[in-house]
């Protein structure tokens, strides 16, 4: 099986800055992608920032130049940098894994999507 676990959320100011931290762990042979996304009070779950096996990344229109993903492949882990915060960025974050296994001998893959359990993040004005 395969979990994420997020840590790092909490309450801060407006104009303050949080660091969000998702650790992978469990049986598998790679991770592709690698996202967060963000779900408030009433309204569907959006992706803040993706960053793939090689580095690439793509941010949501409301977090560019104030968010910036980053992952650590050898540890299998994403980091969330929160800048800059402003009350509509409250919601509870979740990270997410797109793992892949190789299923036999050919090297075939099967690539699959994982969630964590979501951290909370607070933004009081």
């Amino acid at each position: 099986q395969v979990q994420l676990m997020e840590s790092g959320g909490g309450l801060v100011q407006f104009g303050g800055s949080l660091n969000l931290f998702c650790a992978i762990s469990g049986s598998f042979d790679s991770i592709n992608e690698l996202a967060w996304y963000r779900q408030a009070l009433g309204q569907e779950r959006e992706l803040v920032a993706l960053i793939t096996s090689g580095g690439s990344t793509n941010y949501g229109d409301s977090v560019k130049g104030r968010f910036t993903i980053s992952r650590d492949n050898a540890k299998s882990a994403v980091w969330l940098r929160m800048n800059s915060l402003k009350p509509e960025d409250t919601a509870v974050y979740y990270c997410n894994a797109k793992i892949v296994r190789v299923v036999n001998v050919e090297g075939a893959t099967v690539t699959k999507s994982y969630w964590g359990q979501g951290t909370l993040v607070t933004v009081s004005s």
